[in-house]
């Protein structure tokens, strides 16, 4: 199958697109690589051709057209589009796709759709990872050389004038990729359709992500096996990928709705959470969540509720919900998998169950000017407000609020609970910060020791001190501050110092999520408290947020 894809760039470097194209680089650091003499090893087969241009001085004909039209002169101006088109690898053995074949496929595809730019078209046959799979990069100068005849897919007129813009919109990306499925079905190449959503939607930079991380794994695990020990991971994982796998994990056995979320949330510590009809996924690693079209069309809501309904079909579930229906989020025993247990601060032996809603502010139509002006927007904010009441009565029934009094103290409570979380993180974070300083010192005091120890031993300490004079001072300014941290004579060992700090960071990172959570309880009873004053009529509802007060009038 072939594929499209584009990059933009605002490298002023015209002349780095042609040296990319024509050397060999590193797949990950993006630097040419260079022979024993230092020189850039040339690629060993490409074709290259330049079309409204010389290829091989496409980087000074670019920067002369700039001049001429005064454009792209600016910093955060696009300066060039790369687009690159790969094919699949089996067309090579069983479709005769040869390099040459491709760089005229590139050509036609180029001077179709890019039609007076300058461009530099060059065919590569070796893929990335050793795949081998032929691929045409197509760059052009983002303005526009000469006046053309206007096509179809041009949305503007000034998109067919010379000295104007290359301009990619969702529409022109939709052409452009219904262009390369057009051409690889009439040269009869592999090909899917580029426009239908991905199954799984792994982008650019997860998929380098990937590589990177699982270099860096195989670099560990190497070190390791030498020492004699056995590694237990092997495969690096994304975050996004692992949310993936315990998906699929979970919607292959699950019968429920219920069933499914106690899968991701005690098998993988994963927080399911839907809004407006979409699921997101919160990482045990994240504070944020990953949306489900971040992932893939498999994990979107619709295809999550079939296959749980195809599997509630094929066996008696324990605890069947119809696909439609969602999930349930009431709060009652036993727990939801999806809740949170808070640990109350200052090591207090109750807990209290967090599960965070999506509620919002009911808006107050009297001090909306935009209401005022528009029946149509007053009308749909009373049917938003309308909503987030009937939200807001659930959560206070759901809860078990009697009273405005006991919503208020619940409030009162969750404030003192988020403050004292904070006065904790911060403890840690400044415990943290000294064990940095003391390991920053330490490292400094032992690697100028040698020289200092020359110094002392030196009959002309003078001029020793006089060439040593950065590192002298650098050890006696350790030494001064480990002296007055600790009234031991001997420095403290750095590998217990790095220790006391894995563990400092660990003990940062629970109370950190500990008080994120206390403060998303405080602001969501804030905004219980402001509808409900809203519902009952109250002049002056209290909403909560960012530790002030403000009033709606």
């Amino acid at each position: 199958m072939a594929i499209l894809k584009h990059i933009a760039s605002k490298n002023a470097d015209y002349g780095k697109a042609l040296r990319y194209l024509m050397f060999q680089h590193d797949e990950f650091t993006q630097k040419p690589l260079r022979d024993s003499a230092g020189n850039m090893r040339l690629r060993e087969e490409f074709h290259l051709d330049g079309i409204n241009c010389d290829p091989f001085t496409f980087d000074v004909e670019c920067e002369q057209l700039n001049e001429k039209w005064k454009k792209n002169q600016a910093y955060n101006e696009i300066k060039s589009h790369h687009y690159v088109i790969s094919f699949d690898p089996k067309d090579r053995s069983e479709h005769d796709l040869t390099g040459e074949k491709a760089q005229r496929l590139g050509l036609e595809y180029a001077k179709k759709n890019f039609p007076g730019h300058q461009t530099l078209v060059c065919t590569h046959m070796d893929g990335n990872n050793g795949s081998g799979n032929i691929h045409v990069h197509i760059v052009i100068n983002s303005l526009r050389k000469f006046d053309v005849e206007r096509k179809d897919f041009m949305e503007r007129p000034c998109d067919s004038r010379a000295g104007n813009k290359h301009h990619l919109t969702k529409k022109y990306l939709a052409h452009l990729k219904r262009s390369v499925m057009g051409m690889c079905r009439r040269e009869g190449l592999c090909q899917v359709d580029l426009l239908a959503p991905s199954e799984k939607k792994v982008s650019e930079k997860e998929h380098w992500a990937a590589r990177r991380g699982q270099k860096e794994l195989d670099q560990r695990n190497q070190q390791m096996t030498e020492d004699g020990i056995t590694p237990r991971k092997t495969k690096y994982q994304t975050q996004k990928q692992f949310l993936r796998d315990a998906i699929e994990d979970a919607s292959h056995t699950a019968r429920s709705m219920e069933e499914f979320q106690e899968i991701l949330s005690g098998k993988y510590r994963i927080t399911l959470k839907e809004s407006r009809g979409r699921f997101s996924y919160l990482h045990p690693e994240r504070s944020r969540p990953i949306t489900s079209r971040q992932l893939g069309m498999n994990y979107e809501k619709e295809q999550l509720l079939r296959l749980i309904d195809e599997n509630a079909h094929e066996g008696k579930p324990a605890d069947h919900r119809p696909a439609g229906e969602g999930f349930s989020m009431r709060l009652a025993k036993p727990f939801p998998p999806s809740a949170r247990i808070l640990d109350i601060a200052n090591d207090e032996s109750m807990s209290i169950l967090f599960v965070k809603s999506d509620l919002s502010l009911v808006k107050d139509l009297q001090s909306c000017v935009k209401a005022r002006q528009s029946q149509a927007y007053a009308q749909k904010v009373k049917l938003s407000n309308l909503k987030e009441m009937a939200k807001t009565v659930a959560y206070v029934q759901e809860h078990g609020y009697d009273t405005r009094e006991g919503l208020e103290d619940s409030l009162a409570m969750a404030k003192e609970r988020a403050a004292a979380a904070r006065k904790t993180l911060k403890a840690t974070e400044d415990e943290l910060r000294e064990i940095n300083r003391r390991i920053r010192y330490t490292g400094q005091y032992l690697a100028n020791k040698a020289v200092y120890t020359e110094f002392c031993k030196s009959r002309n300490k003078g001029k020793f001190r006089r060439e040593h004079s950065a590192e002298i001072t650098l050890y006696e300014t350790a030494r001064r501050f480990l002296k007055e941290d600790s009234s031991d004579r001997k420095p403290p060992s750095l590998k217990l110092l790095r220790e006391k700090k894995a563990e400092f960071l660990e003990q940062r990172k629970v109370d950190r999520e500990r008080y994120h959570r206390y403060r998303d309880h405080q602001k969501e009873l804030g905004i219980v408290c402001s509808n409900v004053n809203m519902i009952l009529g109250e002049r002056r509802a209290r909403q909560v947020g960012r530790g002030k007060e403000h009033h709606i009038l």
